[in-house]
């Protein structure tokens, strides 16, 4: 299918910060894609918190398998949108690359330790990992990937209007244009992530126990409508663990389908020529409809509500902070304890760049890596002997 001329072709990249020959087999996109997949970053992902913290279930949702999901919808979407897969699907696999031990809790503690020194942000850490402290070959830092896929890490959320120290920095070296929005590609990226976590999140709450779907139809309409019809359609199945499965791609059919009819229209609107005419649109074009909007909220209430801040998940939340807060401390307490490629690193004069490299260090340590080594320095560990799900 050709590629609609708002879409990002790869003959008309902004190119690399360092010039590189073309490959004979693949184009620029399809590149990074590959280079991003390769990582060692990446493949960390199969060891940090999605929402439980080192789940002993092998069913449950890590950073990676996440990140697969959200690849996947946003493939799909783009291909229907007839913008640019290889790119859409790069941005989802990175879009999470950045994350710290825990997540979002990890994110919380290393973002208070680093505070004097300029603060901590995942989206910041993903461009710092992809365009410095990945290296695949000894002649540039960084995987050196393409401008529109560095472009799209740091700004799949929308323009970033006051930077951190991380995404300032890449941004300095190579400006990525932070105040406008990001190609389509990457817009339909971050809604994919959206999608994902909604509808996944509902499917391994039920899975944790945390809830039943009848407790969530109870309270989310969009889930009462979803279950109801998936009832109507299997009158003679009962068991919900053959139905729920149905229930979540029903709900990830209803948000793809809200977003490609939305985007559409706003593309009519817009009727852009260029890639720049959509980064210059002022607005974002790729959208959930109104409708949809309004319905997603009660269902994020829910899943906050009985999932996120459940005693269950919040038992791991604070012992999680405390473990990377007191990693950190021990660590610029004791720099003696770092890997020797770290230690060299960290030895500068200037205390900014050494806690900014043990930061480094910490951010890159999967879940069951930072309890290890918390263990280890500190002798014993707030974590639970035994995971809850």
């Amino acid at each position: 299918m050709p590629l609609a001329p708002f879409a990002c072709h790869p003959a008309f990249s902004r190119g690399r910060r360092f010039p590189e020959p073309p490959s004979r087999l693949r184009d620029a996109f399809a590149r990074d894609r590959d280079r991003v997949i390769h990582s060692t970053a990446f493949r960390r992902l199969r060891d940090k918190t999605q929402v439980f913290v080192a789940p002993e279930g092998d069913h449950f949702r890590v950073r990676l398998t996440h990140s697969l999901e959200v690849a996947q919808i946003a493939r799909t979407i783009a291909r229907v949108l007839q913008l640019n897969e290889d790119l859409a699907e790069v941005l989802a696999l990175a879009h999470d690359i950045g994350h710290p031990p825990f997540g979002h809790s990890g994110e919380e503690a290393l973002a208070a330790a680093l505070a004097p020194w300029g603060g901590f942000d995942h989206n910041g850490q993903a461009v710092r990992l992809l365009t410095a402290l990945e290296y695949r070959t000894p002649v540039f830092p960084g995987l050196n990937l393409s401008f529109e896929v560095l472009e799209g890490v740091a700004k799949h959320n929308g323009p970033v209007a006051s930077p951190g120290w991380a995404l300032a920095t890449a941004d300095a070296e190579w400006p990525l244009e932070l105040d406008t929005h990001a190609a389509l590609e990457a817009q339909v990226a971050g809604l994919a992530d959206d999608i994902a976590y909604n509808a996944h999140d509902l499917d391994d709450g039920m899975r944790a126990g945390l809830f039943t779907i009848e407790e969530a139809a109870e309270t989310v309409p969009m889930v009462d409508a979803a279950w109801r019809a998936v009832r109507d359609s299997f009158p003679d199945q009962r068991d919900p663990a053959r139905l729920v499965p149905q229930l979540v791609r029903d709900l990830i059919g209803e948000m793809v389908d809200s977003l490609v009819a939305e985007t559409r229209g706003r593309l009519r609107a817009l009727n852009p020529e260029f890639p720049d005419d959509i980064r210059r649109a002022g607005a974002p074009v790729a959208a959930f409809a109104p409708a949809l909007q309004a319905d997603l909220a009660p269902l994020r209430a829910f899943l906050w509500r009985r999932m996120y801040d459940s005693p269950e998940v919040r038992a791991f939340r604070d012992p999680a902070v405390r473990v990377v807060r007191e990693l950190f401390a021990a660590l610029a307490d004791r720099p003696e304890e770092l890997p020797e490629r770290w230690r060299a690193r960290g030895q500068a004069a200037d205390p900014t760049w050494r806690m900014r490299t043990l930061a480094d260090y910490v951010a890159g340590m999967t879940d069951r890596f930072a309890i290890r080594e918390h263990r280890r320095l500190a002798g014993t560990s707030p974590m639970p002997d035994e995971g809850l799900f």
